[in-house]
C-alpha cells in the first residue's frame, strides 16, 4: 500500500512538471509578455478652442467661470421630457422659494403642528413584537 501512494505521488508530480514544458497545456503556444506595443503619440485635436489670455481684456467674472465649469460638466439644462414638465407645474414648480434649504432651519420659518398623536408615536418607546401602539397622553 506504501508503494502505492509513492507510485501516485511521483505520478502527479511528473504530471505537474510536465505541464511547466516549453509548449505549455497540451502543445499552446504562450504569448510573449516581454513584447510591447508603441502607442500612437498624443496629439492636441483640430476643435481645441481654448486660446491664451490677451493683454488689456477683460476677464472672467468668478461666476461666468463657474457657469463654464458647470456646463461643461453636465451639458447646461438638459431638456425635460413633457410628463416631467407636467409633474414639476402640478409641484408647484414656480412657487418655491430660492434658497429653501438654507432657511429651513430659521426660527421664523413655519411649522406645521401634526397633534400630540403624531408626538406621541415619534415618542414611543421601541419594543419587540409585531403590533405597534402609542398611548397618547391626555
Amino acid at each position: 500500500m506504501r508503494k502505492m501512494k509513492i507510485a501516485l505521488a511521483v505520478a502527479a508530480a511528473s504530471s505537474v512538471l510536465a505541464a511547466c514544458g516549453s509548449g505549455g497545456v497540451l502543445g499552446r503556444e504562450r504569448p510573449d509578455e516581454f513584447a510591447v506595443a508603441r502607442n500612437a503619440p498624443l496629439v492636441i485635436p483640430p476643435d481645441f478652442t481654448l486660446t491664451p489670455p490677451v493683454a488689456g481684456t477683460a476677464a472672467l467674472s468668478p461666476q461666468d467661470a463657474q457657469q463654464q465649469a458647470i456646463d461643461a460638466l453636465f451639458g447646461g439644462p438638459a431638456p425635460r421630457s413633457q410628463s416631467e414638465m407636467s409633474l414639476l407645474e402640478r409641484a408647484g414648480r414656480d412657487r418655491t422659494q430660492v434658497g429653501a434649504r438654507s432657511t429651513a432651519g430659521d426660527p421664523d420659518t413655519r411649522v406645521v403642528d401634526k397633534g400630540a398623536v403624531t408626538m406621541a408615536i415619534l415618542n414611543a418607546p421601541e419594543q419587540d413584537g409585531n403590533v405597534a401602539s402609542a398611548q397618547v397622553p391626555q
